[in-house]
């Protein structure tokens, strides 16, 4: 599978099979995320893999009562460990590059097999209490990882290229040549 398949095949999954993830397919899904590219080379990203029942069903009440959240056989906990380096361009770094390295996580998923789901409404000081978080630490997002209860089928609802991308100027809609 080459890049571009695996992010056409990438999908929000919330129903997952009651298999775990293969020892061998997690660490090769976190050295894909060891690898992303950080600002500054900072690499402040930290994971925390879950795979306790008992924490993984904890986690359901932080994530608003999302109840796949308890059944996914794998939840990684995206954290920073960071010192807030804002970058030139006025962004924080860690969000962005903890974006990154779970995008690296959920393309290698896809081509191995697995599915994932990107949990951005939880509450961090839950989350935090749960996994024994240090304050200082940042949780960005939680990642269910797992292997899909279905296969979507369905093309991903996205704009047209014109709608989005712009040439030249922002006032100067793209025209594929």
């Amino acid at each position: 599978m080459d890049v571009f398949e695996a992010i056409k095949k990438r999908r929000s999954v919330r129903e997952y099979l009651d298999k775990p993830v293969e020892e061998q397919k997690l660490k090769e899904i976190l050295e894909a995320a060891r690898l992303a590219p950080s600002a500054s080379n900072k690499q402040e990203w930290r994971f925390v893999v879950v795979t306790n029942k008992g924490l993984r069903e904890q986690l359901v009440k932080a994530a608003k009562g999302q109840a796949f959240v308890g059944q996914v056989p794998v939840v990684i906990a995206c954290c920073a460990e960071t010192d807030n380096h804002v970058m030139t361009c006025g962004q924080l770094c860690y969000p962005i590059d903890v974006a990154i390295a779970i995008d690296h996580i959920t393309l290698r998923a896809v081509e191995l097999g697995l599915g994932t789901c990107w949990i951005g409404a939880f509450w961090e000081d839950e989350v935090r209490k749960i996994l024994d978080i240090p304050k200082d630490i940042k949780v960005v997002e939680l990642l269910c990882l797992g292997y899909a209860k279905e296969k979507s089928q369905h093309p991903k609802d996205r704009l047209e290229i014109g709608k989005i991308v712009f040439s030249e100027k922002w006032n100067k809609p793209y025209q594929e040549k």
